[in-house]
Formats: structure tokens, C-alpha cells, sequence
């Protein structure tokens, strides 16, 4: 468990509740997040030499909360830390201050600073992405993917939302219960845009990273014990669960991109499809239909089906339409035309993509599905030509050469099917 790779892996997970507990503790969003950020290049210092700690979390908190006095003890001309070998030999003193920083609890202090990061005083947008940089640590350009904007104004609306944190002043408490519903919208927003990333992985090399999914399925699990009658919640968590469930068989052994229709169903997660398929037949009682209910509906088709000749496209294609009524977006009914391509044929998806092209230019997405369009009307110049934009696009190593082996059957004038619009 030395290797940098397992290392980066712990400290992704460890990481936003070490956040949570120092912010809460120092009550300064810039001195937390530097603090976090220092604990963690010092992780990966000592860490590959002496091996990770038992409680990774604990020592993030403790060298975190150091290097935060240290910050403000320069900032006094005082002293500084203590050598890195001292601080790396502890022992059972991490124990203890991690219980004098949280003695609530600190596992859970990751979904108090959730509610937190969604204080009404922020617009809707701002907490989202404070929330995505401040408890996940997602870099500026991972979040100004998410929202589909450049990183400068993601950058500048971060900086934004710090501003408006500092001048109201607003408490790194939990709220009440009051409080708690009110915000519910945002946070339940923050772990969907939190699960996507780790789901599509775009700021890495890999094409998967589970932990940012664990992470979102726990914290989703958590927010329903707070709310155990909250159909959108269970929606939320049914939606994750059905998705998660897949991610075995997403990948081949070589890390290559497996699309839907070429999975081993055989991989896919049991347990989490049974409770994913409980949650949501419960919130289909409550009649209150939603966005997180509706996808989590296309998900469950998608499990339902013991092969993908199986799949009911044309009811697929029905909760994409009612998604679009819902929550209109380019990103939806680029997901409905590939449903439609299934149920109806290329030639009728193609022209409902077309108009999505300002919108959709940078997305890699929406250029892979439209040449795989392209592709079965038999136009191969036009597909290799969109092909090759979305190979320019592509986030990372197995999104792009999962394209390049489109291009090769392209080339080679071997049919296939349109690709999904979504991440397989």
C-alpha cells in the first residue's frame, strides 16, 4: 500500500473530512484549505517512506492543523512546525487531537459543512461549487467542466462565494432543521455533480474514480436518514446506486472504455442494483416525480434488462421526453437521441442532435455520439470529421482511445452502433 497510486487513492478519500474538521475547527476558508493542502503534499512525502498511517483522516487532521498554526504563526513572525520526522512519528498523540478537534464525530463533519457550503446567502450556482472545491477538493478546471464554463469564471465565482462567506459572516455550524430543508435542493445538487465526476473522471487519467462515487453513495445515505421521507432523496441515492453498480464492468483489464452494450452484466454490482431498485420504487409512492427519480428510472431499465437486446428503448426514450419537461438541457436531449437512434434509427437521432452543436461543441460526448451516428448512415467522412473533435476533447486517456478504435473500424469499414451520449 506504498505505491503513489494507492496513496493518491487514500488520500482522495481521507481528504474532505479532514477539510471538514479543520474548517470547522479554524472557521477560515482560505487557512483550512491551504492546511489541507499542505497535510496532504506532506502525505505524500512521508507516506511512500513509512508507510500510511492506521487513520489517515486523523493524521490529515492533526499535520493539517499544524501547518495551519504554523500559518498563523508566521503570519505573526513566531514560531514554525516541528521537522517532518517528528511530525510523521507521533504516534497516539493524532488520537488525541483529533478528538479535541471533533468530538462530535468527525466522520460525519463532511455533511454538516455540505449544508454549510449551501447557506442561502450564496447563489444557487456558487454553492455548488463551493461545496465541489471546499469538502471534494475538485481542482477549479474539474468544476468549471462540471458546469460546462470556462476555469477564469469558475475561478472568479469561487472567489466570489468566499467573499460573500466572510462578509455575512456565515457560521460553520449545522443548521437546524429548518435550515436543513431549506438547502436540501443544493446539497442534493452538490453530491449529484460530486458523483459525476468521480463517475466520469474528468480530471484524471483514469476513467473511473470510485471513491468520489463511494463518497457521494455515503453522504446520499446519510442525508436520507435526515430525512427518511423525502422521495427526492431516495431518488438521489437510487439513481447513484444503479449507476455504481455498473462501474466493474466499465472497463476492460487494459483500462479501455467497455460500452453498455458489450458489458458483462454477470460484473454488475447485485447489491447495489437491489437497493437501488428499492429506494426507487418507494419514491415512486409518494407520486412526486422529480429529475433524480426520472433518471433513476432510466437506470433501472437498464438493470432490469438481462441483456441489452433487452432493453426498452422506447421507454427509455419516454423518460428522457419527460426529463427534457422537467429540466430542459442540451445534455438531456443529446442522451434522449441516443434512445431514440436505438427505438428508432439514426437518421431521426441525428436531426435532433444537429441543433445542439453551439452548445454542445466542447463536449466529448456530444461529438463521439454524432459521429457514431454519422457512422451507420453511412456518411464516413462527416463521422471521421466529428470523431476527430472528439478526440481533441477527451478528458481522458481511455476516452480517447476508445475514440481512436472508432476511427480504426471507421477506417476498416466495420459497423457499430451508436456510442452513448453518457459515460457507459
Amino acid at each position: 500500500m506504498n505505491d503513489l497510486a494507492s496513496i493518491a487513492a487514500m488520500l482522495a478519500a481521507a481528504r474532505p473530512r479532514a477539510m471538514a474538521a479543520l474548517l470547522r475547527h479554524f472557521r477560515d476558508l482560505d487557512l483550512a484549505e491551504e492546511a489541507a493542502q499542505e497535510a496532504c503534499l506532506r502525505a505524500l512525502k512521508t507516506w511512500p517512506r513509512n508507510g500510511p498511517p492506521r487513520d489517515p483522516e486523523g493524521w490529515l487532521i492533526f499535520v493539517g492543523r499544524n501547518a495551519a498554526i504554523d500559518v498563523t504563526r508566521r503570519r505573526a513572525k513566531q514560531t514554525a512546525l516541528p521537522d517532518e520526522d517528528l511530525i510523521s512519528d507521533t504516534g497516539d498523540a493524532e488520537a488525541a487531537a483529533v478528538e479535541s478537534l471533533d468530538a462530535a464525530d468527525y466522520r460525519d463533519d463532511i455533511l454538516r459543512l455540505l449544508f454549510v457550503c449551501c447557506h442561502p446567502a450564496l447563489p444557487a450556482t456558487q454553492q455548488i461549487a463551493l461545496a465541489l472545491r471546499v469538502v471534494s477538493g475538485l481542482s477549479v478546471s474539474e468544476i468549471a467542466r462540471a458546469f460546462l464554463v470556462g476555469d477564469d469564471a469558475m475561478e472568479q465565482r469561487l472567489t466570489r462565494a468566499k467573499r460573500i462567506v466572510a462578509r455575512e459572516r456565515v457560521p460553520f455550524e449545522a443548521p437546524g432543521a429548518a435550515g436543513r430543508a431549506e438547502r436540501l435542493a443544493a446539497v442534493a445538487g452538490m453530491l449529484y455533480l460530486l458523483f459525476n465526476e468521480g463517475y466520469a473522471a474528468s480530471g484524471g487519467e483514469a476513467h473511473v474514480r470510485a471513491p468520489l462515487c463511494d463518497e457521494a453513495i455515503r453522504l446520499a445515505r446519510l442525508l436520507l436518514r435526515m430525512f427518511p421521507g423525502e422521495p427526492g432523496v431516495m431518488g438521489l441515492a437510487a439513481l447513484m446506486l444503479l449507476q455504481h453498480a455498473r462501474t466493474p464492468a466499465r472497463l476492460d483489464a487494459h483500462g479501455a472504455i467497455v460500452l453498455l452494450e458489450d458489458q458483462d452484466r454477470a460484473r454488475w454490482n447485485g447489491t447495489m442494483i437491489a437497493e437501488g431498485l428499492a429506494l426507487l420504487d418507494k419514491a415512486m409512492r409518494h407520486a412526486r416525480p422529480d429529475p433524480y427519480q426520472i433518471q433513476a428510472a432510466i437506470a433501472a431499465l437498464h438493470a432490469r434488462a438481462a441483456r441489452f437486446e433487452d432493453t426498452d428503448w422506447a421507454q427509455i426514450e419516454r423518460l428522457y421526453a419527460s426529463l427534457e419537461r422537467v429540466t430542459p438541457s442540451p445534455v438531456v436531449t443529446l442522451n434522449r437521441a441516443v434512445a431514440v437512434s436505438k427505438a428508432r434509427g439514426p437518421a431521426e437521432a441525428l436531426a435532433m442532435i444537429e441543433p445542439l452543436a453551439a452548445r454542445l461543441s466542447g463536449y466529448f460526448y456530444f461529438h463521439g455520439a454524432r459521429g457514431a451516428l454519422l457512422r451507420e448512415l453511412g456518411r464516413l467522412e462527416e463521422a471521421r470529421v466529428a470523431f476527430d473533435h472528439a478526440i481533441s476533447r477527451a478528458r481522458t486517456v481511455a476516452e480517447a482511445a476508445h475514440i481512436r478504435l472508432q476511427i480504426d473500424r471507421l477506417t476498416a469499414g466495420a459497423p457499430d452502433g451508436a456510442g452513448a451520449a453518457r459515460p457507459p
